[in-house]
């Protein structure tokens, strides 16, 4: 008996231990923005200078895509709690930091919400888990751009071509300052070659509506050939702009990996 109890103390104490001396996931921290629910551990979580979320903004409206600096971090919270007790005091602390309510799916356990260029996500599981995404817009840069011979070997290969580095805001239609190195090399690629033309084709992803998509997507390829002929003398009788928004996908749409590949302008041989 006396043997029974001892190995049911040690149970309890080696419980109580392992309890009090959870540790947060190594390398991770909590957000400076709001702090954890209490008692909560860190499972897991991920940062990036430079990434894409989309964040909901409720029934029948389109994601909101925000680019740029992104930490996202993954807690338990004490099985004490009840989701509604953790999401509860998540919104009261991302409302008190001055963040504005986008979006709230109630008892679902996940809301959305921006402060100036920060956009959070949090969703809460009964699972006895949440998990928390920021990220701040910022000037992002483009690492991969277009290179002359390789847009000419394209065209002469397939008959059209992706051109990396033309960026634009997400939503807009204006060619970013970024995007120079790569009008540069599509403006030399057709001062080396003086008689070919070329379709400059925009394409979107497939998130929002097919309307909206195909008129961004042709308001992006008319500003790229408005930055050719101003900005790099390309005669405008040698381009013509197009939107094909998300009807021609290099890539599943059912990944963000995938969606980034599809917003792209292409030069198409004429």
């Amino acid at each position: 008996m006396k043997a029974i109890r001892y190995l049911l103390l040690c149970l309890v104490v080696t419980f109580a231990v392992r309890l009090c001396t959870a540790q947060d996931a190594k390398g991770c921290k909590d957000s400076p923005l709001i702090s954890r629910f209490p008692g909560s551990v860190i499972s897991g979580c991920r940062q990036a200078d430079d990434d894409v979320y989309s964040f909901e903004m409720g029934p029948g409206k389109p994601e909101k895509k925000v680019e740029g600096k992104y930490f996202e971090v993954k807690y338990g919270y004490p099985k004490t709690a009840s989701k509604a007790q953790v999401k509860r005091n998540l919104t009261t602390a991302v409302k008190a930091a001055g963040y504005v309510m986008d979006y709230d799916s109630g008892d679902y356990g996940d809301f959305y919400a921006h402060l100036g260029k920060t956009s959070v996500y949090v969703g809460v599981s009964g699972g006895y888990w949440y998990e928390e995404v920021f990220v701040t817009e910022t000037a992002l840069t483009q690492d991969v751009v277009a290179n002359a011979a390789a847009l000419s070997s394209g065209l002469t290969g397939t008959g059209h071509v992706v051109v990396n580095g033309i960026l634009f805001d997400t939503g807009k239609a204006d060619v970013k300052p970024e995007s120079a190195a790569a009008l540069q090399e599509v403006a030399k690629l057709l001062k080396q070659n003086a008689t070919l033309k070329v379709y400059v084709v925009g394409h979107t992803d497939n998130v929002g509506a097919l309307a909206a998509n195909i008129d961004l997507s042709k308001r992006r390829a008319a500003s790229v050939v408005l930055a050719l002929t101003t900005q790099y003398g390309i005669p405008a009788a040698r381009l013509q702009a197009y939107g094909d928004g998300p009807y021609a996908p290099i890539a599943s749409n059912d990944s963000e990996d995938g969606r980034t590949l599809n917003r792209r302008v292409e030069l198409v041989k004429q």
